[in-house]
């Protein structure tokens, strides 16, 4: 049975942080306020997936983990402007290759690790559209989407609308978030009617139909990690981004919605 939070059974509890928390240790400085512990800068659709996957590291190696979670593109942001971090988890490889030709991640780390897939939720209660067409109907006024300039499940839901031709109508209604967990909070507080995200969020999220949109319509969502350079836990950070994508790590994703790297 999948966990849904953040606070693990067993001997340690996995830190979720604020995206905040990675410019208040930039100012601080990475050894004096991390330790020995990691830092993981990752992208907000693992926020369920990641703390199962980072306490059984946890359970074999005996390193602490704290997590931040953000959209993938205001996570490079940070890391090029200098902010610490050991690990970064992107929705995007784009975003990981882009930080490799700036030098920001050790030479070589670079991996995909899993392919996403977006799906359209409404509130619990309400009429689940049978496909993006219906998002086209007055009932739907409000449709939530990640922003998709620095979010790969935004943008993959933009060029799905796109493709269908339905983003000229729908666009008028859209309502752009920071990150997918924020798309999720606008429909789970019922300010929006509908909204397009992750799966491995629509899945944690008891009482929730959601309708899969086509994975032909968008660009695959190849999700990839590498290891943040400066980073003074190079060979802890390696083995983490070595289980993730390992056959457990696999499986523990597949649970949470996520398909192999590998597909199409």
């Amino acid at each position: 049975m999948r966990t849904s939070g953040v606070k693990m059974s067993g001997m340690r509890t996995v830190s979720v942080l604020p995206v905040l928390a990675v410019l208040l240790l930039a100012c601080g400085g990475q050894d004096s306020v991390q330790g020995d512990r990691l830092l993981v800068l990752a992208a907000s659709s693992l926020q369920f997936a990641l703390p199962e996957i980072v306490q059984e590291f946890e359970r074999r190696t005996d390193v602490g983990v704290d997590i931040v979670l953000g959209s993938s593109g205001n996570l490079v942001a940070q890391i090029e402007n200098g902010a610490p971090g050991d690990l970064f988890l992107s929705a995007d490889r784009a975003f990981v290759d882009r930080l490799e030709s700036e030098g920001h991640v050790v030479p070589g780390t670079k991996r995909d690790y899993a392919t996403g897939r977006i799906a359209i939720v409404v509130p619990p209660g309400r009429r689940l559209p049978e496909g993006l067409g219906d998002l086209a109907a007055p009932e739907y006024a409000v449709v939530a989407l990640a922003n998709p300039e620095s979010a790969p499940y935004g943008l993959a839901a933009k060029q799905a609308l796109e493709s269908a031709g339905l983003w000229t109508v729908v666009a008028p209604k859209v309502v752009f978030s920071e990150s997918v967990a924020q798309a999720a909070q606008f429909v789970r507080t019922e300010n929006a009617d509908a909204g397009i995200i992750a799966l491995s969020v629509v899945l944690e999220n008891d009482g929730w139909e959601h309708r899969l949109i086509d994975p032909a319509l968008h660009v695959p969502i190849i999700q990839a990690a590498a290891v943040i350079a400066g980073s003074a836990h190079v060979e802890a950070a390696t083995e983490l981004r070595d289980l993730i994508t390992s056959p457990d790590g696999v499986a523990i994703l597949a649970q949470y919605g996520f398909g192999p790297a590998e597909e199409p």
